[in-house]
């Protein structure tokens, strides 16, 4: 069973969304839109708590791989990175026996690294597009015009209510786009690193080339510092990635 799906079951998040979904009803708010408020409130406090447990148990133990959801943009990205990463280790295999295979060699666990980094932004991605699904943006626009035009004719407690109602809205609205533009910000990063990874085989390849038809058995030593350094920075900027998602939606 998925941390997701325990979270579901939570009763508090059942209490909240019920509680969320009584007020708007309170408030006038059609049936639909009350249960839609309602299942919205619940699900993203079960999907904000699931993914602040992955976080924070990545810390400790394996890291945990999302499923990534097929035909998405975030799979094709994936895809295209794990392409390269093969590529990759075609051409070191093709090497054997060459002085240069070493260095390019060394480069593998970095390689393979950035490849499962890129699956768990991946699967974070979809996870995300999963959660924006139970969205309606133009329901929760529609729904706080009309609020505010009851609050301008309100009074009292009636008017005490409705601002309540309004501040439920907004703070749906905030998780929206909390989740949106973490969702951008990893494909983003998932297109970036896979090509990144796509010019690191053609660069390896050039300098395979060039040290098979030069004199110099090692290459361009030069170059294969910029590369490692590239493939290194490309690494590191991909988990800084991860784990800036990870504290946004925590």
């Amino acid at each position: 069973m998925s941390r997701f799906t325990e979270e579901l079951r939570d009763p508090w998040g059942l209490l909240l969304g019920a509680t969320a979904g009584g007020a708007a009803w309170a408030v006038d708010v059609h049936p639909a839109g009350a249960a839609f408020v309602g299942v919205t409130v619940w699900l993203a406090k079960a999907f904000a708590s699931a993914w602040q447990s992955t976080g924070g148990e990545s810390r400790t133990e394996e890291p945990v791989e999302l499923p990534v959801t097929r035909g998405s943009a975030e799979e094709a990205w994936l895809r295209r990175g794990e392409r390269a990463a093969k590529s990759f280790a075609d051409l070191t295999a093709s090497m054997r026996g060459q002085i240069l295979l070493d260095r390019i060699a060394a480069m593998r666990p970095q390689v393979d690294d950035t490849v499962a980094t890129l699956r768990r932004l991946a699967g974070r991605a979809s996870v995300t597009g999963s959660a924006l699904a139970r969205f309606d943006p133009r329901f929760l626009e529609q729904e706080r015009l009309r609020l505010i035009h009851a609050r301008e004719r309100a009074r009292g407690e009636v008017a005490g209510e409705l601002d309540r109602s309004l501040a439920s809205l907004a703070a749906q609205q905030e998780v929206y786009d909390r989740l949106s533009g973490a969702r951008m910000r990893v494909l983003a990063r998932l297109e970036s690193g896979a090509i990144a990874l796509e010019g690191l085989v053609a660069r390896a390849v050039e300098l395979s080339a060039m040290a098979a038809t030069s004199s110099g058995a090692d290459g361009d030593p030069q170059a294969l510092d910029e590369l490692t350094s590239e493939l290194e920075l490309t690494r590191q900027s991909l988990h800084e990635v991860e784990e800036a998602t990870r504290r946004d939606l925590a």
